[in-house]
C-alpha cells in the first residue's frame, strides 16, 4: 500500500531502487511499439535486430506493427536506439513503455 501523506520519500525508494539495479550491473528494458508503412512489418522487425540493443522484435497484430524488446543502461542510450528504430525505411510512428524496477514491499 502507498503511502499518499509522503509521496516524496516513496518516489525516493523507487529511484534508489532503480540505482541499485544499475549499480549492480543489470540493464533497463522497455519496449517499443512501432506502427509501419503497409506490408513492412516484417522489414522493420528484421532491420530493428540490427540495431544494438534491440534483443527482440516481432512483428504482431493488433494496433501495433512490430514490438522491439531493447535492454539499455542510460535513458540516452534508450534515445539513441529509438532514433535508430525511427529511422528505418517505413517505420511511421512509435511509442516506447519503460519497463518498471520491481516492487518495492512496505
Amino acid at each position: 500500500m502507498t503511502n499518499h501523506s509522503t509521496p516524496h520519500i516513496y518516489f525516493f525508494k523507487k529511484a534508489f531502487s532503480l540505482f541499485h539495479q544499475l549499480e549492480n550491473g543489470d540493464k533497463l528494458e522497455a519496449y517499443v511499439l512501432i506502427n509501419t508503412e503497409p506490408g513492412k512489418s516484417w522489414e522493420v522487425a528484421e532491420a530493428a535486430l540490427r540495431i544494438k540493443g534491440v534483443k527482440k522484435a516481432h512483428a504482431v497484430t493488433g494496433q501495433y506493427d512490430v514490438i522491439a524488446y531493447v535492454e539499455f543502461v542510460e535513458m540516452n542510450e534508450l534515445g539513441r536506439i529509438i532514433g535508430k528504430i525511427q529511422s528505418i525505411k517505413g517505420v511511421m510512428r512509435t511509442q516506447t513503455a519503460i519497463a518498471m524496477a520491481l516492487r518495492l514491499k512496505e
